[in-house]
C-alpha cells in the first residue's frame, strides 16, 4: 500500500484533524458548565503551549522529512516515524485512562482538552496545508517541464 509522496501529508492531516476534532468536541461538551473567562483563557493558554512547543515543531519536522524523500511512493503509515506513532499513542492512552477513572474533574476535562483539542487540530491543518503548498509546487514543476518541451 506505497502512495505518492505528498500523500503522507494529506493523511497526516486526516490523522491529526480527526484527533483534533474528537477531542476539541469532548472538551466543548464539558465546557458549558464551565464557561468563564478565566476558563477560556487557560484554555488558550493550553493551546499556545502545545501549539509552540509540540505539535508546531511536529508539523514542521515531519513535514520536512517528508519532502526531503528521494523515492516518490512510500508505505501510507510513513507521515509518521515510530516515535510519533508512540507518542501518539502514550496521548490517546492517557488521556482515555485520565477520563475512565475520573481522576481528572470535568472541568479540567472541559479547559485542557480545549486547548489540547484546538492544537491537535490546527497541527493537522496546517499538515493539509503543506499538502496543497506540494502539490501546487509539484503540479508548478510539471507545467514547467510540460512548457519547455512545447
Amino acid at each position: 500500500m506505497k502512495v505518492k509522496r505528498n500523500t503522507l501529508l494529506l493523511f497526516a492531516c486526516l490523522v491529526w484533524s480527526a484527533a483534533g476534532f474528537n477531542i476539541l468536541r469532548i472538551g466543548l461538551m464539558a465546557y458549558s458548565a464551565y464557561f468563564t473567562v478565566l476558563n477560556c483563557l487557560l484554555s488558550v493558554l493550553v493551546f499556545v503551549v502545545f501549539q509552540r512547543f509540540i505539535f508546531g515543531k511536529l508539523v514542521k519536522k515531519h513535514t520536512a522529512r517528508i519532502n526531503a524523500y528521494l523515492e516518490e511512493r512510500h508505505f501510507f503509515l510513513k507521515f509518521f516515524d515510530g516515535k510519533a506513532f508512540a507518542i501518539m499513542a502514550v496521548m490517546m492512552t492517557g488521556g482515555i485512562g485520565l477520563r475512565i477513572s475520573g481522576l481528572a474533574p470535568e472541568r479540567f476535562i472541559a479547559v485542557f482538552y480545549t486547548g489540547l483539542g484546538a492544537s491537535l487540530l490546527v497541527a493537522g491543518l496546517l499538515f493539509g496545508c503543506n499538502y496543497g503548498r506540494a502539490v501546487f509546487a509539484a503540479t508548478a514543476v510539471q507545467n514547467k517541464i510540460e512548457h519547455k518541451g512545447e
